[in-house]
């Protein structure tokens, strides 16, 4: 076995905090009779989770718990912000992304990243960001993408330092998506769904059983549909999902799953800033803008700036996972999950830019991003967990390890763009540093388009060649984790957890092609290993079996490279970073949580405080150090499930505070951005969604989502406004078989922006549109 190799642990410091979990585990399984089960009146964590059959009563609005074992404790006990959006949720909504699915829980920002995933998904959760701390059925899904929900049964979105839980990185917060999985019974689902701008949306969930413990279930997907508001901009993808599950109900249950989607988009440009910094053409045409207060420009929001024959983005990701789960006593369980998973990005497209002194004069220049990247993983995760009792305490457990490879490489387009060649650093005169001059249409190859009235589908006559010269990142962890929850009483709990991941990440430059550079030919390799340890504490009071207090404190580690330089990274690992340890993080929190109504509601509140004293900077001589502090806090308010047996609701508000205290910057820059807010990171924001049952046959619902002003630059000069959307569904159930779902979106066809690039854009969120869906299921 190679040195290097992903399971290699016999110099791993990692191996002392597994075997303490491991001699732990084994002690779980010996002592439990000592104490008889009905001496508590906690309720204790469910060993195995029953699966509700499609055709069974739907579990509504609200979940009593999570699908990783790492959560020792029902929601209700578990000191932490989490927040379930059920199928139900996901449903009722018509969502059908993730990023469609996560406007329903307020704290949620989205980002507009520029190199690695410029329209993908890229959430912030507190301030930070989360695009490397998505996980599907608990393992990490690092590569960029723009994921679907067709497949999903929940995602479960945990708010604050996830270190323990997740491992590098999650700062603010992780996203685990939860597949669907086969069951016990034989169901078959479906929707069809048309609507505006050209919707076409057709599901498939069929759970086929065969023999007395085995089933197959099949999830597909086919979506083509064009975004409101938005010329030439449009959305297809297709996906299938079929699990195939042993042993279902008895001791031992495997199951082999595998996930595949291929989306084929025209990608969406946004709208630049009206850029407060004014920059002068040397050409001096006639100003038809004076400097902006960077919020988007004023135009049409059907304005679109991309080339209909150059611009596309595809992406296409395949997940394969084989889970053994077995039942060893009535107290103890073991789950391994293996995984392989790939993500493909291919994309060019169009961002248009603000900063080159353009927009004053009425003109814009399209400048080109691109990418051709790939991302592999192959991941192994063991987890123990179970119940025991020393003396008078009651345990809930959960012990494991996770050994894990990600390999990235990233390779982009070389584009001749033809008269007028403004990239190749020859553009015709009178171009300077990048600006337009006379040359927008064809003079200048279409590279320059009017700000006002841009052309798509202009004659756009360059050349396009794949660069093959790509980087290549790699990261192998070796991770051990440990929680226990204890019950003193039936009043008290306390909750404690560590994690220890062994982290070594690896940058292989592309090849250097510069003429007459000493290192032309060669490529770079750097190389860093670090040892992260989290941990985290709650100490829970319970007055009543029906409600519960907390205090807890957690850390989390964001270590070079972390996200593999798949997205908007600002950790990358450079012979000018090289040396720098991992960013900590630590967050303290109070809330309380409460299940209302006969647990049919669920009620909760948050008080929680953010800090990183360690953050990586830039100095004013434009070296990096561990110098900067940032801190965010605020207040969280949630609710969700049933305030009758007809009136459903799901929702909540964030209060967010951030400061950039110690922010760097480099030459002028530094210490401008101190004192300034987080960007992506909104004061305020709210969230509503409600159905009422008005006949028996007849649901009714609508929602409002409230976001306020986003910086999207640290320096708090370029934003978007703040925002109310809201939308609308009525639900007509002809039969048990069949119903008929409308749904408006944006029912007052607000216009606004919901991402916020830090420099040059913002992104345009759709206008009105309207759906009906025929749902069937036998």
């Amino acid at each position: 076995m190679s040195n290097d190799s992903v399971f290699a642990w016999e110099n791993s410091p990692s191996r002392s905090l597994l075997a303490s979990a491991i001699g732990m585990a084994i002690a779980a399984a010996l002592p439990l009779s000592r104490v008889d089960a009905a001496e508590s009146t906690t309720p204790q964590r469910q060993l195995g989770k029953i699966s509700v059959n499609a055709d069974e009563e739907e579990a509504g609005y609200k979940s009593d718990a999570a699908e990783s074992p790492k959560y020792t404790a029902p929601l209700l006990d578990t000191p932490r912000s989490v927040t379930v959006i059920t199928q139900d949720v996901l449903r009722s909504t018509a969502s059908t992304s993730l990023v469609e699915a996560l406007r329903t829980t307020p704290g949620i920002t989205l980002g507009a990243g520029e190199g690695g995933n410029p329209v993908g998904d890229r959430p912030f959760l507190r301030g930070f960001d989360t695009q490397s701390s998505t996980y599907v059925d608990g393992m990490r899904d690092i590569g960029a993408q723009s994921r679907e929900v067709f497949n999903l049964e929940s995602v479960e979105v945990a708010k604050g330092p996830g270190g323990t839980y997740d491992g590098r990185g999650a700062a603010g917060g992780t996203l685990n998506l939860v597949s669907k999985t086969p069951r016990q019974g034989d169901f078959l689902a479906g929707t069809f769904g048309a609507g505006t701008d050209d919707y076409k949306r057709a599901t498939v969930d069929g759970n086929f059983a065969f023999g007395e413990s085995s089933a197959l279930r099949l999830n597909a997907v086919y979506h083509d549909a064009d975004v409101a508001g938005r010329d030439e901009v449009y959305n297809k993808r297709w996906g299938v999902a079929p699990s195939l599950a042993f042993g279902l109900g008895g001791d031992t249950t495997a199951t082999l799953s595998y996930y595949h989607l291929e989306s084929d988009n025209l990608p969406d440009t946004g709208i630049p800033y009206s850029n407060p910094a004014f920059r002068a053409r040397p050409d001096a045409p006639p100003r038809v803008l004076g400097a902006g207060d960077g919020s988007p420009l004023d135009v049409d929001m059907d304005t679109f700036y991309g080339l209909i024959d150059r611009d596309f983005y595809k992406d296409r990701s395949d997940i394969a996972t084989v889970r053994i789960e077995h039942k060893l006593s009535d107290a103890l369980r073991i789950r391994n999950s293996t995984r392989y998973s790939q993500t493909h990005q291919d994309y060019i497209w169009t961002q248009p830019d603000d900063s080159k002194g353009n927009i004053y004069y009425g003109q814009l220049w399209r400048r080109i991003n691109s990418r051709v990247s790939t991302v592999d993983t192959i991941a192994n995760q063991t987890d123990l967990f179970g119940e025991f009792v020393t003396g008078t305490l009651r345990h809930s457990f959960s012990a494991g390890i996770e050994l894990s490879k990600e390999k990235g490489e990233n390779d982009s387009y070389a584009v001749a763009t033809g008269s007028g060649d403004i990239l190749t650093g020859t553009p015709a005169a009178p171009n300077p540093n990048w600006s337009c001059g006379a040359n927008v249409g064809a003079a200048g190859g279409y590279n320059c388009t009017d700000l006002f009235n841009p052309n798509p589908h202009d004659p756009w006559n360059g050349t396009i060649t794949r660069n093959h010269n790509p980087s290549n990142q790699q990261i192998t962890t070796r991770s051990a984790y440990v929680f226990d929850t204890i019950e003193f009483s039936p009043q008290w709990l306390l909750n404690l957890g560590a994690r220890l991941d062994g982290y070594s990440t690896e940058s292989i430059s592309a090849i250097n092609r510069t003429v007459g550079n000493p290192a032309y030919g060669t490529r770079t390799t750097l190389k860093r290993d670090d040892d992260l340890f989290n941990y985290q504490a709650g100490l829970v009071f319970k007055p009543l079996t029906n409600g519960s207090i907390y205090v807890s404190y957690a850390t989390s580690s964001t270590p070079l490279n972390a996200t593999l330089a798949q997205g908007s990274e600002s950790q990358s690992l450079t012979a000018a970073t090289q040396d720098l340890s991992p960013e900590k993080n630590r967050s303290i929190e109070l809330g309380t949580k409460w299940d209302l109504l006969d647990a049919r509601l669920s009620l909760t509140g948050a008080l929680f405080r953010t800090e990183t004293t360690n953050a990586r900077i830039t100095l004013a001589d434009g070296t990096a150090q561990m110098a900067g502090e940032k801190r965010v806090q605020g207040v969280e308010l949630g609710f969700a499930g049933s305030i009758t047996s007809a009136w459903q609701v799901f929702g909540g508000y964030t209060f967010l505070d951030s400061e950039l205290i110690s922010a760097g910057g480099s030459g002028a820059n530094f210490g401008l951005a101190n004192g300034d807010s987080f960007p992506n990171t909104p004061k305020n924001s709210a969230s509503l969604w409600t159905t009422y049952r008005v006949l028996p046959k007849l649901v009714v619902g609508g929602g409002a989502f409230y976001m306020d002003k986003v910086w999207g630059s640290e320096l708090n000069n370029k934003w978007i406004p703040s925002y109310v959307r809201v939308d609308a569904t009525a639900t007509y159930e002809f039969s048990p078989a069949y119903s008929l779902q409308l749904n408006v979106q944006n029912l007052t066809d607000e216009r606004y922006f919901d991402k916020a690039y830090p420099t040059h854009y913002a992104s345009v969120a759709p206008g009105r549109s309207a759906t009906a869906t025929l749902n069937v299921r036998f």
